[in-house]
Protein backbone atom coordinates (compact mmCIF):
# COMPACT_ATOMS: atom_id res chain seq x y z
CA UNK A 1 0.00 0.00 0.00
CA UNK A 2 1.58 3.93 -1.40
CA UNK A 3 0.43 6.71 0.87
CA UNK A 4 0.01 10.07 -0.52
CA UNK A 5 1.58 12.86 1.43
CA UNK A 6 0.60 16.35 0.62
CA UNK A 7 3.25 18.62 2.38
CA UNK A 8 2.01 22.81 3.60
CA UNK A 9 4.91 24.05 4.57
CA UNK A 10 5.68 27.69 3.70
CA UNK A 11 10.06 27.61 4.37
CA UNK A 12 10.42 26.47 0.65
CA UNK A 13 14.11 24.61 2.54
CA UNK A 14 11.92 23.18 5.52
CA UNK A 15 9.43 21.55 3.00
CA UNK A 16 12.06 20.47 0.35
CA UNK A 17 13.96 18.66 4.01
CA UNK A 18 10.56 16.95 4.84
CA UNK A 19 10.10 15.58 1.29
CA UNK A 20 13.22 14.14 1.25
CA UNK A 21 12.39 12.75 4.72
CA UNK A 22 9.40 11.60 3.60
CA UNK A 23 11.23 10.07 0.31
CA UNK A 24 12.99 7.84 2.44
CA UNK A 25 10.20 6.38 4.58
CA UNK A 26 9.35 3.04 2.81
CA UNK A 27 5.36 3.12 1.35
CA UNK A 28 4.97 6.71 1.17
CA UNK A 29 5.48 9.17 -1.75
CA UNK A 30 5.20 12.98 -1.92
CA UNK A 31 2.36 13.96 -4.16
CA UNK A 32 2.71 17.42 -4.01
CA UNK A 33 3.88 20.72 -2.04
CA UNK A 34 1.61 23.93 -1.20
CA UNK A 35 3.55 26.86 0.21
CA UNK A 36 0.15 28.73 1.32
CA UNK A 37 -3.27 27.82 2.69
CA UNK A 38 -5.16 28.54 -0.44
CA UNK A 39 -2.56 26.60 -2.60
CA UNK A 40 -2.58 23.21 -0.10
CA UNK A 41 -7.19 23.88 0.08
CA UNK A 42 -6.73 23.38 -3.94
CA UNK A 43 -4.28 20.59 -3.70
CA UNK A 44 -5.99 19.01 -0.95
CA UNK A 45 -9.20 18.89 -3.27
CA UNK A 46 -7.46 17.85 -6.36
CA UNK A 47 -4.80 14.98 -4.76
CA UNK A 48 -6.41 13.82 -2.13
CA UNK A 49 -3.75 12.88 -0.22
CA UNK A 50 -4.06 10.14 2.52
CA UNK A 51 -1.70 12.30 4.82
CA UNK A 52 -0.74 16.10 5.05
CA UNK A 53 2.11 17.01 6.80
CA UNK A 54 0.88 20.68 8.42
CA UNK A 55 3.14 23.59 9.45
CA UNK A 56 0.52 25.78 12.02
CA UNK A 57 1.65 29.54 10.92
CA UNK A 58 1.31 30.76 7.51
CA UNK A 59 1.59 34.81 6.95
CA UNK A 60 -2.12 34.80 6.03
CA UNK A 61 -3.34 32.61 8.96
CA UNK A 62 -3.00 29.14 10.86
CA UNK A 63 -2.55 25.50 9.07
CA UNK A 64 -5.69 24.58 12.04
CA UNK A 65 -7.99 26.45 9.05
CA UNK A 66 -7.29 23.52 6.75
CA UNK A 67 -7.62 20.57 9.34
CA UNK A 68 -10.99 22.10 10.19
CA UNK A 69 -12.41 22.50 7.05
CA UNK A 70 -10.91 18.79 6.22
CA UNK A 71 -12.91 17.38 9.47
CA UNK A 72 -15.93 19.55 8.25
CA UNK A 73 -15.88 17.67 5.18
CA UNK A 74 -15.42 14.24 6.34
CA UNK A 75 -12.72 14.10 4.10
CA UNK A 76 -10.99 10.24 4.91
CA UNK A 77 -7.42 12.83 5.13
CA UNK A 78 -5.19 12.31 8.09
CA UNK A 79 -2.89 15.40 9.39
CA UNK A 80 0.54 15.04 11.08
CA UNK A 81 1.21 18.76 12.61
CA UNK A 82 4.64 20.49 12.43
CA UNK A 83 5.32 23.23 14.23
CA UNK A 84 7.89 25.50 16.51
CA UNK A 85 4.50 26.12 18.49
CA UNK A 86 5.72 24.72 21.80
CA UNK A 87 2.54 26.35 23.69
CA UNK A 88 -0.36 24.47 25.21
CA UNK A 89 -2.99 26.17 23.28
CA UNK A 90 -2.01 24.40 19.85
CA UNK A 91 -1.60 20.60 20.85
CA UNK A 92 -4.63 21.21 22.12
CA UNK A 93 -6.52 22.80 18.91
CA UNK A 94 -4.52 19.84 17.41
CA UNK A 95 -5.89 17.30 19.71
CA UNK A 96 -9.26 18.33 19.36
CA UNK A 97 -8.97 18.14 15.60
CA UNK A 98 -8.03 14.72 16.02
CA UNK A 99 -4.09 15.24 14.32
CA UNK A 100 -1.96 11.82 14.11
CA UNK A 101 0.67 13.20 15.67
CA UNK A 102 2.41 16.56 16.64
CA UNK A 103 6.34 17.18 15.61
CA UNK A 104 8.61 19.90 17.14
CA UNK A 105 10.84 22.41 14.59
CA UNK A 106 13.25 21.02 13.83
CA UNK A 107 12.42 18.03 12.85
CA UNK A 108 15.13 14.39 13.27
CA UNK A 109 14.65 12.47 10.67
CA UNK A 110 14.00 9.43 13.50
CA UNK A 111 11.13 10.96 15.39
CA UNK A 112 9.62 11.55 11.70
CA UNK A 113 10.61 8.54 10.62
CA UNK A 114 8.72 6.75 13.95
CA UNK A 115 5.66 8.95 13.14
CA UNK A 116 5.40 7.92 9.39
CA UNK A 117 5.81 4.10 10.17
CA UNK A 118 3.58 4.20 13.40
CA UNK A 119 1.11 6.06 10.83
CA UNK A 120 1.17 3.37 8.35
CA UNK A 121 0.21 0.49 10.80
CA UNK A 122 -2.47 2.33 11.77
CA UNK A 123 -3.62 2.50 8.09
CA UNK A 124 -2.85 -0.95 7.40
CA UNK A 125 -4.77 -1.85 10.63
CA UNK A 126 -8.09 0.43 9.98
CA UNK A 127 -7.73 -1.32 6.74
CA UNK A 128 -7.23 -5.05 7.38
CA UNK A 129 -9.15 -5.20 10.55
CA UNK A 130 -13.38 -6.02 10.38
CA UNK A 131 -13.69 -6.97 14.10
CA UNK A 132 -11.81 -5.53 17.06
CA UNK A 133 -11.96 -6.71 20.60
CA UNK A 134 -11.18 -3.97 23.05
CA UNK A 135 -7.23 -4.81 23.36
CA UNK A 136 -6.74 -3.90 19.59
CA UNK A 137 -9.07 -1.06 19.75
CA UNK A 138 -7.08 0.31 22.74
CA UNK A 139 -4.32 0.10 20.77
CA UNK A 140 -5.92 2.24 17.86
CA UNK A 141 -7.02 4.70 20.09
CA UNK A 142 -4.00 4.82 22.35
CA UNK A 143 -0.89 3.81 20.89
CA UNK A 144 1.49 4.51 23.45
CA UNK A 145 -0.69 3.03 26.40
CA UNK A 146 1.18 1.41 28.90
CA UNK A 147 0.22 -2.46 29.37
CA UNK A 148 -3.25 -3.27 31.55
CA UNK A 149 -3.79 -6.28 33.29
CA UNK A 150 -2.37 -9.26 32.31
CA UNK A 151 -0.63 -7.63 29.08
CA UNK A 152 3.36 -7.91 29.20
CA UNK A 153 5.46 -4.41 29.81
CA UNK A 154 6.93 -3.15 26.66
CA UNK A 155 9.53 -0.72 26.71
CA UNK A 156 8.76 2.90 24.78
CA UNK A 157 9.05 2.55 20.82
CA UNK A 158 8.19 -1.38 20.70
CA UNK A 159 4.69 -1.48 19.24
CA UNK A 160 2.97 -5.10 19.93
CA UNK A 161 2.07 -5.06 16.35
CA UNK A 162 5.26 -4.46 14.56
CA UNK A 163 7.25 -7.13 17.51
CA UNK A 164 4.29 -9.73 16.31
CA UNK A 165 4.93 -9.31 12.68
CA UNK A 166 8.75 -9.87 13.23
CA UNK A 167 8.59 -12.34 15.24
CA UNK A 168 6.08 -14.62 12.67
CA UNK A 169 9.69 -14.19 10.37
CA UNK A 170 11.59 -16.20 12.33
CA UNK A 171 8.74 -19.13 12.82
CA UNK A 172 10.16 -20.37 9.18
CA UNK A 173 13.84 -19.61 10.59
CA UNK A 174 16.58 -19.48 7.27
CA UNK A 175 19.72 -21.39 7.89
CA UNK A 176 21.50 -18.08 6.89
CA UNK A 177 19.74 -16.08 8.96
CA UNK A 178 18.04 -12.75 8.28
CA UNK A 179 19.58 -8.92 8.46
CA UNK A 180 17.71 -5.87 9.91
CA UNK A 181 17.18 -5.17 6.23
CA UNK A 182 15.92 -8.04 5.17
CA UNK A 183 13.36 -7.90 7.78
CA UNK A 184 12.35 -4.75 7.35
CA UNK A 185 11.68 -5.78 3.93
CA UNK A 186 9.01 -8.74 5.31
CA UNK A 187 6.99 -6.14 7.39
CA UNK A 188 6.83 -3.23 5.26
CA UNK A 189 9.67 -1.00 7.40
CA UNK A 190 12.72 0.54 7.88
CA UNK A 191 16.31 -1.16 8.90
CA UNK A 192 16.35 1.72 11.71
CA UNK A 193 13.17 0.33 12.80
CA UNK A 194 13.87 -3.31 12.03
CA UNK A 195 16.97 -3.40 14.05
CA UNK A 196 15.33 -1.87 17.21
CA UNK A 197 12.82 -4.80 17.45
CA UNK A 198 15.57 -7.62 16.65
CA UNK A 199 17.72 -6.26 19.03
CA UNK A 200 14.94 -6.01 21.56
CA UNK A 201 14.39 -9.85 21.02
CA UNK A 202 17.92 -10.50 21.10
CA UNK A 203 18.35 -9.13 24.31
CA UNK A 204 15.12 -11.29 25.77
CA UNK A 205 16.53 -14.51 24.23
CA UNK A 206 13.76 -14.63 21.61
CA UNK A 207 16.80 -14.56 18.82
CA UNK A 208 20.37 -15.01 19.06
CA UNK A 209 22.66 -12.72 16.55
CA UNK A 210 25.98 -13.10 14.72
CA UNK A 211 28.29 -11.24 13.01
CA UNK A 212 28.68 -12.95 9.26
CA UNK A 213 31.76 -12.45 7.37
CA UNK A 214 31.11 -11.83 3.87
CA UNK A 215 33.72 -12.65 0.90
CA UNK A 216 33.88 -8.87 0.12
CA UNK A 217 32.84 -5.82 2.23
CA UNK A 218 32.19 -5.32 6.27
CA UNK A 219 30.82 -8.02 8.08
CA UNK A 220 26.58 -8.26 8.75
CA UNK A 221 24.72 -8.77 11.93
CA UNK A 222 22.14 -11.61 10.87
CA UNK A 223 19.69 -12.72 13.59
CA UNK A 224 18.71 -16.45 14.48
CA UNK A 225 16.03 -18.20 16.08
CA UNK A 226 17.54 -18.94 19.57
Amino acid sequence: MELKVLIVEDDPRIAEIHRHFTEKVTHFSVCGIAGTLEDAEKMNELLQPDLILLDLYFPEGLGTDILWKIRSKHQETDIILITAAKELDPLQQAMRGGVFDYILKPVMFLRFEEALERYYLHRTRMTNETALDQQEIDRLLHPYKTAGPGESELPKGIDPLTLKKISAVFEHPHPEGFSAEEVGSRIGASRTTARRYLEYLTAGGQLSAELIYGAVGRPERKYFSA
